[in-house]
């Protein structure tokens, strides 16, 4: 699992019953299945996907999110996890999961080019 940007603190602060939650799905990625409610994010580049998982937390619905990229063998990337606070994607989320997107196309080209390290 490789994470881009903040996003394996954005996802620490979440509550943990999402956290338990998205560590589940992300054993399914890991294993080659998909996750139980995901789609895909082409938006934010080829192969993304996205996490969704509802909740009820504080006395009313909660949706969070988690971009990420499985299609890759040396691992999965995870572009960005957030809050949900509408029905549709705010651009700024669609924006950073773009920016991560490259972020990790630069760090796998540099991989090839140089061995493998960590982002």
């Amino acid at each position: 699992m490789y994470w881009v940007g903040s996003v394996h603190r954005d996802i620490c602060d979440f509550p943990d019953e999402v956290r338990r939650r998205v560590g589940h799905e992300f054993h399914q990625l890991q294993q080659g299945l998909l996750p139980g409610d995901w789609r895909p994010m082409a938006v934010v580049g080829p192969g993304t996907g996205e996490i969704r998982i509802s909740s009820e937390l504080q006395g009313g619905r909660i949706e969070h999110r988690v971009f990420y990229v499985a299609k890759f063998e040396e691992a999965v990337w995870v572009l960005r996890a957030f809050r949900k606070r509408s029905r549709k994607t705010r651009r700024q989320d669609i924006d950073i999961g773009r920016k991560r997107y490259e972020m990790m196309r630069r760090t796998r080209a540099q991989m090839r080019t140089s061995g493998p390290t960590k982002p």
